[in-house]
Formats: C-alpha cells, structure tokens, sequence
C-alpha cells in the first residue's frame, strides 16, 4: 500500500489564514449593524447614565434631613414633585421636602438619595401603586445614607470610552450597549459575500422525484447555514453537474458579485472529480479559469497594502510564506472525516474551498477549515466556539496520523460533569447524512492517538445549546 504524505490540521489552517484576503470596511447603521465584525473600537457618544438617576420608585430626598428618624418617631417630608421616567423637570428641595420619583428618573440636584416606596411608613405591598395621585406627605422611620439607590452620571461608561472593541462580532448584547452609549453607526468589516455550489451528476433538489443513483442535495443547504452562522452572505447556493464548464461557467458569472466560493464534490481522485478538474492548475483534462486583471479595491486586488490600515484594497491577512501559498491546491490532510482538501485563490483573487462531498466531512472541513478563514476576512477576533474538555461514555478506534473527528451527542443529565458517546453506532461516518441530526457536537482526538477508551477526556465543541 502507497504511503501517503499528510499535511497537519494546523498547517492547512495556517496557509488558511495566511492566504484569505481582509475585506474592506463600511459604515453602517445600528438597524443594520447586527451579526457584523467591528473594524473599529466603538466609542461611547455620552456619558451612560447621562445624569444621576434613581434606582427604585420611590422619593428624592435631601439626606440630611432624615438622619433623625426612628420608628418610634418617624420624619415627615412633603412631597412637592412627581417624577417619572422621562421626565426633564429638576424641582427645588428645600429642606423637610421630597419629590416622588420612579424607576430611571433625573435625581433632582438638590437631593442625593432615593428611599424605595417599601421602607416608607405605611407602605401597603397589597396596594397598586400606578395611576396613584401624589401624596402631600411622606413618613420615613430610618435614616438613609447619601447616594443610596443612587445611579451616579458616566456610572456605566464616559464619553469616548470604548464601549465594543475592532474585531468583536456585533452580537445582541453588544448592539445593545452600542445602541445605549448613544452610538448610531459603526464602521465594520463587509460581511463576506459566498458562492455555495454543490457538483455532482446525481444531485437534485430536496423533495423532487429521486431515480436509481440519484440523492438529494444536502451540501448546498447545510453550508448556506454555516456561512450565515459565520457572519457571511451567500449569494448564490445551487449545484452543478459534473461537467467541468458548468462549474468553470459559474465560477467566472459570479466573480463581480461575491468574495468566496465553497465547492463540494470532487475533491478527490476520481475520473469525474470535476473540482479537481476545473480548479487545480496543473489538472490532466482541467479547464483553467482565465486570469483576469483585477480591479483595484475588488477582491481580485491583493496588492500588498499592510493589514489594519483600514479603507484600503482587501489583501491577505497574513504574510505569504511560500510562493505557491495562493495557487489552488489540492491536499491530503491529516485528518478523518475530510481528507482530501483543496483551498487556494482563484486568479479573480477570491479564496476558494474545495471540499469532500459527503456530507460528514463537507460539516467537518467547514468548522476547521472554511469557517476560521471566512472569520479572519472579517478580522473577528475570537472563534465563534470554544473547545472544552469532556469525558467520553465509549470507546472508539481512530486512524493513525490522522486528526479525528467524531459527531457525538451528550448522555450525561444536566448538572453532571460533560460525557459524550458518538452520534451514531459508526462513528465518524463520512456519508451518514440523515444520522447527523442527533448530534449535539464534535469531539476532536489528537493524531497521535489510534483508541479512545470509555473514561478517556477528549476535547468537544458544542455546536448547540
């Protein structure tokens, strides 16, 4: 048996990384702005609070004037203001006198202290509050201390702090608190625009009449979902035949329009493995792509312009270290369900994942090989999952030197220590398709490892909550 040489996971991930091109910044509105990567700090446009403000319904009073009240004998205040939230009006307190005032109102400037409606005397929690007149007067039967229930001005963040940092996914959290730092617009990195395209002869449509050697196409639908999980925008999702002008044909229509393209199928070795066929340079039978001069600040431009200047033309994210970094190239990595990987730039300059066609190893080289690279030309900053460790329910073998990963689900209750056993009774089983729905993550084993034992520790991605 041939002995095959093996590219290492890091190593395809790194070329990777070293090749995708950074995408441009845009500035954007906030109704717009979700699920973008910031390209530059977010910077607070106000103090948050803007003003000291109450945190509880309750009254505004001067501190000092109830430092003497005891239940035995009570202070009496009148209550000469009504303050709701919204409110702009800041009343006079003289000395003996107090404002009722709610949730998230302007503390008056002559107060410096709110007691909650709950600790005044004769506080029925029974009684409904809203709709209330004003009281003329308010009893209190202990002292309170300056600043109690106080939120103070610029508490949460000044003006011109950094609110969300370049490089952060603008999640919902984080929308929020740009929204409420007085932050209309952000610049952020364009999303990347993505060809999704599925080849083979025997591919049709999900829910169409299926003949003897024909099977529904699952590729196009379940990368179209991890591009859009990825802060990504595909622009066009189908599949071709295996006729290399088909996919040369629409490789080269949608050049204008899109950043990256992810193929998969034929990726291997086989007569009629037509990305392999149209993509590899050097492909016996091929059908290379025509170069053609890229325009500048369009993603075939990667003039060597340093990384983080922002507004510039989109280039590579990290040096080339190897003159054929760019070229398409088709590899076999160390690595189990996915081997044989091709990656490279097209000569418009887009970045191209050619990946196997089953769909275990279509998911698998996905996460470890097309999601870091479409994060990297967003310049997002973390990974959108961690790996943490877990403890496996089952044993299992792994091919030698080869990285694996395995569908698993979780079978521990909650509150327990993680344990996880395999998805499915085969294990990483590259063509069970319909079997990947009960798995609630992957689990990775080193290369060096050739037998998962039951107990064993293994690191796991959740990829569900």
């Amino acid at each position: 048996m041939a002995e095959f040489h093996y590219i290492p996971v890091a190593d395809h991930q790194a070329r990777v990384l070293r090749v995708v091109p950074l995408l441009a910044e845009d500035t954007v509105g906030l109704e717009d702005a979700a699920g973008h990567t910031l390209a530059r700090d977010a910077v607070a446009a106000l103090d948050l609070p803007p003003w000291d403000n109450s945190a509880m319904d309750g009254y505004a009073v001067r501190s000092a004037d109830t430092t003497s009240a005891t239940t035995d004998a009570p202070v009496r205040l009148d209550v000469v203001a009504e303050l709701p939230a919204g409110t702009d009006l800041d009343p006079p307190l003289a000395p003996g006198q107090a404002a009722r005032i709610m949730t998230g109102a302007p503390l008056p400037t002559d107060a410096d202290a709110v007691v909650p409606l709950e600790d005044t005397v004769g506080w029925d929690p029974a009684a409904p509050t809203a709709g209330t007149t004003r009281p003329d007067h308010v009893e209190l039967s202990a002292p309170v201390a300056a600043g109690r229930h106080v939120r103070p001005r610029g508490d949460d963040v000044r003006t011109g702090h950094r609110v969300a940092s370049a490089g952060q996914e603008l999640a919902p959290h984080r929308l929020s608190a740009v929204a409420a730092a007085g932050i209309a617009a952000v610049t952020v990195r364009r999303r990347p625009r993505v060809v999704v395209v599925s080849t083979g002869s025997e591919l049709v449509a999900p829910g169409e009449p299926v003949r003897r050697g024909q099977i529904p196409d699952s590729n196009s639908h379940l990368l179209t979902a991890l591009v859009r999980a990825s802060g990504g925008e595909v622009v066009h999702r189908g599949q071709v035949s295996d006729d290399p002008a088909r996919l040369r044909d629409l490789l080269v229509s949608t050049a204008a329009d899109s950043d990256a393209v992810i193929v998969t199928g034929g990726a291997s070795v086989g007569a009629h493995d037509v990305a392999r066929l149209v993509l590899a340079p050097d492909a016996v039978g091929g059908v290379p792509l025509e170069r053609r001069p890229a325009v500048p600040g369009s993603p075939g431009d990667v003039s060597p312009t340093p990384r983080g200047t922002g507004g510039g033309p989109e280039t590579p994210t990290g040096p080339l270290n190897h003159v054929d970094d760019r070229a398409v190239r088709f590899d076999r990595v160390a690595v189990q369900p996915g081997k044989p990987q091709g990656f490279g730039l097209l000569p418009d300059g887009r970045p191209v994942w050619s990946l196997p066609g089953n769909p275990v190893s279509a998911w698998v080289s996905y996460l470890v090989f097309v999601e870091p690279g479409l994060l990297a030309m967003q310049d997002r900053a973390a990974p959108l999952a961690d790996w943490h460790p877990v403890t496996t329910d089952e044993g299992w073998r792994s091919p030698p030197r080869r990285e694996q990963f395995v569908p698993v689900r979780v079978v521990s209750a909650p509150g327990e220590p993680v344990r996880v056993a395999q998805a499915t009774e085969r294990g990483s089983g590259s063509h069970l398709a319909g079997r990947m729905a009960r798995a609630t993550g992957l689990v990775r084993v080193p290369a060096a490892t050739t037998e998962v034992s039951a107990g064993d520790t293994v690191l796991y991605r959740a990829l569900e909550a």
